[in-house]
Protein backbone atom coordinates (compact mmCIF):
# COMPACT_ATOMS: atom_id res chain seq x y z
CA UNK A 1 0.00 0.00 0.00
CA UNK A 2 2.88 2.36 0.81
CA UNK A 3 4.54 1.70 -2.57
CA UNK A 4 1.27 2.22 -4.40
CA UNK A 5 0.68 5.49 -2.54
CA UNK A 6 4.20 6.70 -3.42
CA UNK A 7 3.68 5.74 -7.07
CA UNK A 8 0.32 7.52 -7.25
CA UNK A 9 1.69 10.65 -5.56
CA UNK A 10 4.73 10.70 -7.84
CA UNK A 11 2.56 10.41 -10.94
CA UNK A 12 0.42 13.34 -9.79
CA UNK A 13 3.48 15.49 -9.05
CA UNK A 14 5.21 14.57 -12.32
CA UNK A 15 2.15 15.60 -14.31
CA UNK A 16 1.74 18.95 -12.59
CA UNK A 17 5.24 20.24 -11.86
CA UNK A 18 8.28 21.85 -13.45
CA UNK A 19 11.75 22.49 -12.09
CA UNK A 20 12.32 25.82 -10.36
CA UNK A 21 14.22 28.18 -12.68
CA UNK A 22 14.25 31.49 -10.77
CA UNK A 23 17.96 32.52 -10.57
CA UNK A 24 17.74 34.16 -7.13
CA UNK A 25 16.01 31.19 -5.55
CA UNK A 26 18.36 28.76 -7.29
CA UNK A 27 21.29 30.68 -5.81
CA UNK A 28 19.74 30.34 -2.34
CA UNK A 29 19.15 26.63 -2.79
CA UNK A 30 22.78 26.33 -3.81
CA UNK A 31 23.74 27.91 -0.46
CA UNK A 32 21.65 25.26 1.27
CA UNK A 33 23.26 22.54 -0.83
CA UNK A 34 26.77 23.70 0.11
CA UNK A 35 25.80 23.67 3.78
CA UNK A 36 24.74 20.04 3.34
CA UNK A 37 27.78 19.11 1.22
CA UNK A 38 25.51 18.31 -1.72
CA UNK A 39 26.20 19.19 -5.36
CA UNK A 40 22.71 20.69 -5.77
CA UNK A 41 19.15 20.68 -4.46
CA UNK A 42 16.41 20.40 -7.06
CA UNK A 43 13.18 22.20 -6.26
CA UNK A 44 10.02 21.90 -8.34
CA UNK A 45 7.01 24.15 -8.80
CA UNK A 46 3.78 22.25 -8.19
CA UNK A 47 1.06 23.77 -10.37
CA UNK A 48 -1.65 24.35 -7.78
CA UNK A 49 -2.82 27.62 -6.22
CA UNK A 50 -2.85 26.95 -2.44
CA UNK A 51 0.19 28.42 -0.67
CA UNK A 52 2.25 25.49 0.54
CA UNK A 53 5.49 23.53 0.42
CA UNK A 54 5.72 19.78 0.00
CA UNK A 55 8.25 17.03 0.61
CA UNK A 56 7.24 14.03 -1.50
CA UNK A 57 7.72 10.48 -0.18
CA UNK A 58 10.44 9.97 -2.82
CA UNK A 59 12.45 12.88 -1.36
CA UNK A 60 11.68 15.58 -3.91
CA UNK A 61 10.94 19.12 -2.76
CA UNK A 62 8.05 21.18 -4.17
CA UNK A 63 6.80 24.74 -3.81
CA UNK A 64 3.28 25.40 -5.03
CA UNK A 65 2.65 27.85 -7.85
CA UNK A 66 0.54 29.86 -5.42
CA UNK A 67 3.52 30.26 -3.08
CA UNK A 68 5.85 31.13 -5.95
CA UNK A 69 3.37 33.76 -7.17
CA UNK A 70 3.43 35.36 -3.70
CA UNK A 71 7.21 35.61 -4.09
CA UNK A 72 6.90 37.11 -7.57
CA UNK A 73 4.39 39.66 -6.24
CA UNK A 74 6.79 40.70 -3.46
CA UNK A 75 4.67 39.31 -0.63
CA UNK A 76 7.39 36.77 0.21
CA UNK A 77 11.15 37.29 -0.01
CA UNK A 78 13.61 34.85 -1.56
CA UNK A 79 15.08 34.15 1.89
CA UNK A 80 11.61 33.40 3.30
CA UNK A 81 10.92 30.98 0.48
CA UNK A 82 14.33 29.41 1.10
CA UNK A 83 13.22 28.80 4.68
CA UNK A 84 10.26 26.80 3.33
CA UNK A 85 12.63 24.73 1.21
CA UNK A 86 14.85 24.15 4.26
CA UNK A 87 11.80 23.06 6.26
CA UNK A 88 10.78 20.54 3.59
CA UNK A 89 14.36 19.27 3.42
CA UNK A 90 14.00 18.64 7.15
CA UNK A 91 10.98 16.42 6.54
CA UNK A 92 13.00 14.41 4.02
CA UNK A 93 16.18 14.18 6.11
CA UNK A 94 14.26 13.13 9.22
CA UNK A 95 12.19 10.54 7.37
CA UNK A 96 8.85 12.26 7.99
CA UNK A 97 7.58 12.08 4.41
CA UNK A 98 8.00 8.33 4.13
CA UNK A 99 6.77 7.67 7.66
CA UNK A 100 3.66 9.79 7.20
CA UNK A 101 2.63 7.72 4.21
CA UNK A 102 3.15 4.49 6.15
CA UNK A 103 1.42 5.92 9.24
CA UNK A 104 -1.55 6.97 7.12
CA UNK A 105 -2.04 3.39 5.94
CA UNK A 106 -1.61 2.02 9.47
CA UNK A 107 -3.95 4.57 11.02
CA UNK A 108 -6.67 3.67 8.53
CA UNK A 109 -6.38 0.03 9.59
CA UNK A 110 -6.41 1.00 13.29
CA UNK A 111 -9.43 3.27 12.73
CA UNK A 112 -11.36 0.39 11.17
CA UNK A 113 -10.45 -2.04 13.97
CA UNK A 114 -11.23 0.47 16.71
CA UNK A 115 -14.55 1.34 15.08
CA UNK A 116 -15.53 -2.34 15.10
CA UNK A 117 -14.65 -2.73 18.79
CA UNK A 118 -16.29 0.51 19.95
CA UNK A 119 -19.28 -0.14 17.72
CA UNK A 120 -20.13 -3.19 19.80
CA UNK A 121 -20.31 -1.17 23.00
CA UNK A 122 -21.56 2.16 21.63
CA UNK A 123 -23.62 1.40 18.50
CA UNK A 124 -23.77 4.27 16.07
CA UNK A 125 -21.35 6.46 18.04
CA UNK A 126 -18.44 4.01 18.15
CA UNK A 127 -17.21 4.57 14.57
CA UNK A 128 -17.42 8.35 15.01
CA UNK A 129 -15.45 8.16 18.27
CA UNK A 130 -12.82 5.94 16.64
CA UNK A 131 -12.40 8.43 13.81
CA UNK A 132 -12.05 11.33 16.25
CA UNK A 133 -9.46 9.51 18.38
CA UNK A 134 -7.34 8.56 15.36
CA UNK A 135 -7.55 12.11 14.00
CA UNK A 136 -6.23 13.47 17.32
CA UNK A 137 -3.38 10.94 17.27
CA UNK A 138 -2.47 11.84 13.69
CA UNK A 139 -2.55 15.57 14.55
CA UNK A 140 -0.23 15.05 17.53
CA UNK A 141 2.30 13.11 15.43
CA UNK A 142 2.11 15.72 12.68
CA UNK A 143 2.78 18.59 15.13
CA UNK A 144 5.84 16.76 16.43
CA UNK A 145 7.14 16.39 12.87
CA UNK A 146 6.61 20.11 12.20
CA UNK A 147 8.60 21.16 15.26
CA UNK A 148 11.44 18.83 14.25
CA UNK A 149 11.46 20.11 10.67
CA UNK A 150 11.44 23.71 11.95
CA UNK A 151 14.50 23.00 14.11
CA UNK A 152 16.29 21.30 11.20
CA UNK A 153 15.51 24.27 8.95
CA UNK A 154 16.79 26.72 11.58
CA UNK A 155 20.10 24.86 11.86
CA UNK A 156 20.46 24.57 8.08
CA UNK A 157 19.60 28.24 7.45
CA UNK A 158 22.12 29.28 10.11
CA UNK A 159 24.85 27.10 8.60
CA UNK A 160 24.06 28.43 5.10
CA UNK A 161 24.48 32.03 6.29
CA UNK A 162 20.81 32.91 5.76
CA UNK A 163 19.83 32.85 9.43
CA UNK A 164 16.49 32.25 11.13
CA UNK A 165 15.08 35.78 10.72
CA UNK A 166 13.38 34.93 7.37
CA UNK A 167 11.91 31.80 8.92
CA UNK A 168 10.34 33.86 11.71
CA UNK A 169 9.17 36.70 9.45
CA UNK A 170 7.45 34.20 7.14
CA UNK A 171 5.57 32.61 10.02
CA UNK A 172 4.33 36.04 11.09
CA UNK A 173 2.71 36.58 7.69
CA UNK A 174 1.79 32.95 6.92
CA UNK A 175 -1.81 33.03 8.14
CA UNK A 176 -2.47 36.08 5.97
CA UNK A 177 -0.84 34.40 2.96
CA UNK A 178 -2.77 31.15 3.34
CA UNK A 179 -6.04 32.61 4.60
CA UNK A 180 -5.81 30.32 7.64
CA UNK A 181 -7.60 31.23 10.83
CA UNK A 182 -6.08 28.95 13.46
CA UNK A 183 -6.00 31.36 16.39
CA UNK A 184 -9.32 30.15 17.81
CA UNK A 185 -8.68 26.46 17.12
CA UNK A 186 -7.44 24.35 20.06
CA UNK A 187 -3.77 23.50 19.44
CA UNK A 188 -4.27 19.82 20.24
CA UNK A 189 -6.70 19.40 17.31
CA UNK A 190 -4.40 20.98 14.72
CA UNK A 191 -2.05 19.09 12.40
CA UNK A 192 0.41 22.02 12.59
CA UNK A 193 1.48 23.75 15.80
CA UNK A 194 0.16 27.25 16.38
CA UNK A 195 2.28 29.90 14.72
CA UNK A 196 3.27 31.72 17.91
CA UNK A 197 4.48 28.46 19.46
CA UNK A 198 6.58 27.66 16.39
CA UNK A 199 8.15 31.12 16.44
CA UNK A 200 8.93 30.78 20.14
CA UNK A 201 10.62 27.40 19.56
CA UNK A 202 12.76 28.85 16.75
CA UNK A 203 13.78 31.83 18.88
CA UNK A 204 14.64 29.52 21.78
CA UNK A 205 16.85 27.36 19.57
CA UNK A 206 18.55 30.37 18.00
CA UNK A 207 19.31 31.88 21.43
CA UNK A 208 20.61 28.56 22.70
CA UNK A 209 22.94 28.09 19.73
CA UNK A 210 24.36 31.60 20.17
CA UNK A 211 25.17 30.83 23.81
CA UNK A 212 26.69 27.45 22.95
Amino acid sequence: MYRFSVWRTSKELDAKSTELADPILKSMTQDLARALDLPRIKVHIYEIEPVNGLAAPDGRIFITRGFFNKYRAGDVTAAELASVIAHELGHVALGHSRRRMIDFSGQNAMRTALAMVLGRFIPGVGPLLAGALMSLLAAKLSRKDEYEADAYASALLTKAGIGTAPQISLFKKLETLTGARGASTPAWTMSHPKTDLRIKAIETNTHKWKID
